[in-house]
């Protein structure tokens, strides 16, 4: 059992920096990703991150602006996103996957969910 909290989201100006959090107790060391779903729009992957921090991988549409991190002594993960836009739009999501899955940009291979943070980005 893993049990996510995510928070941090906020109103910011496009251009802005925001840092989202992920906080989980449970089985707490689990890939972990960052999911968005804009208004009208199907949840889309963001980035995701190895249990252990060594390896990362970005949609193209966040790459070099986002970063994800983790600190596992917090038991927490994290999103940077700087150089914001408002098609950045969305509530975001963690998640974590508890399975041995090939494709961490499907949205079904993530077994626990973050009850999601909003992110608004004015023009």
């Amino acid at each position: 059992q893993v049990q996510l909290v995510d928070f941090g989201g906020g109103l910011v100006q496009a251009g802005g920096s925001l840092r989202l959090s992920c906080a989980a107790s449970g089985r707490t060391r689990s890939k972990t990703g960052w999911f968005r779903q804009a208004p009208g729009k199907e949840r889309e992957f963001v980035a995701v991150i190895s249990w252990n921090g060594g390896s990362t991988y970005y949609a193209d549409t966040v790459k070099g602006r986002f970063t994800i991190s983790r600190d596992n002594a917090k038991n927490t993960v994290y999103l940077q996103m700087n150089s914001l836009k408002p098609e950045d739009t969305a509530v975001y999501y963690c998640a974590a996957q508890t399975r041995i899955i090939a494709d961490d940009t499907d949205e079904t291979s993530y077994d626990y969910w973050g009850q999601g943070t909003q992110v608004t980005v004015s023009s």
